[in-house]
């Protein structure tokens, strides 16, 4: 997808909506008879990470992963695109993108459902949504989205999330980049798993969700978190405890590898600088935090 069609989005944020009222777990439609909501989504696309220095953490990450690395000049500096498959010849592939947080600290910015006919509908999305903004008391849509690049916009607790025609295609401004050696990592990638959104008020934050992403939930009674399957990927919520900076945000993500010796991987991560973390809650997955401290889970599938 052109960088040039993800600017076009950014046009479809804070249109004036002129829908009837109607529950916030209702389907809305843009014209008798075609439902838009709940979106008709595949998976998680992608994710980015904002780092203070976007060479080390590419250089990281392709030490994990055994995959391809390419670079978009971005803002003065580059921005990378760890690859979580091969890049076919339609650039649909998953994706790490790394970019700079500019004196912001460490943070996962946004995370990507891309979405079905996505051209077409975006317009009659984003008027539906800014009805349920008001409606449901999450404020003004116009400034969730807040004149972010790439159609980037927030949930109720600002939260980044976006959209994007699905599938989502690696952006054509992105080029090889012999940064570091390609395919030597300890991982091969599949895809992503799964992000994981603490939420400061979980009721609001299913209402949210489920207008999103339908009423499919899944509570795990022992956790508190409640999941929503979105193809093959999930999209998870937990409420926060406001405790040591415990904060809404995109806490954690998870990714998809083909099988592996944890011993091994563990002993190599550690090497690399990482932090491995226990994971008795969750056993099949190995989590680690990386250079930066931003929590990651892989999981063999």
């Amino acid at each position: 997808m052109s960088d040039f069609s993800r600017r076009q989005f950014i046009g479809t944020l804070g249109m004036a909506a002129s829908l009837p009222m109607l529950g916030s777990a209702a389907v809305f439609a843009a014209e008798p008879g075609k439902s838009l909501l709940p979106l008709n989504t595949p998976k998680l696309d992608h994710l980015d990470v904002m780092v203070p220095n976007v060479e080390n953490t590419a250089r990281f990450y392709m030490s994990v992963f055994k995959t391809s690395l390419h670079a978009q000049p971005f803002q003065g500096g580059q921005r990378y695109f760890v690859l979580l498959g091969d890049l076919p010849e339609n650039r649909q592939v998953g994706y790490i993108a790394v970019g700079d947080s500019r004196g912001r600290g460490t943070y996962i910015g946004h995370f990507c459902t891309s979405v079905f006919n996505y051209r077409e509908n975006a317009a009659a999305i984003t008027q539906q949504l800014t009805q349920i903004y008001e409606r449901a008391g999450f404020g003004d849509f116009a400034s969730a989205g807040r004149g972010r690049v790439g159609g980037i916009f927030s949930d109720p607790d600002g939260i980044e999330l976006q959209f994007l025609p699905a599938p989502d295609t690696l952006v054509t401004a992105a080029v090889p980049s012999n940064l570091v050696e390609w395919h030597k990592g300890l991982l091969t990638p599949k895809g992503v798993d799964h992000a994981l959104l603490k939420v400061s008020n979980m009721d609001k934050a299913l209402q949210f969700y489920r207008v999103l992403y339908g009423k499919k939930d899944v509570r795990d009674r022992k956790t508190g978190r409640v999941w929503f399957p979105i193809g093959d990927t999930r999209l998870v919520l937990e409420p926060t405890k406001y405790q040591f900076g415990d904060k809404p945000r995109i806490a954690h993500f998870g990714i998809k590898v083909a099988p592996f010796d944890r011993a091994a991987v563990s002993e190599q991560l550690t090497k690399l600088g990482a932090q491995v973390l226990p994971s008795e809650d969750e056993p099949d997955v190995l989590r680690f935090k990386d250079i930066d401290g931003i929590t990651v889970e892989v999981k063999a599938v």
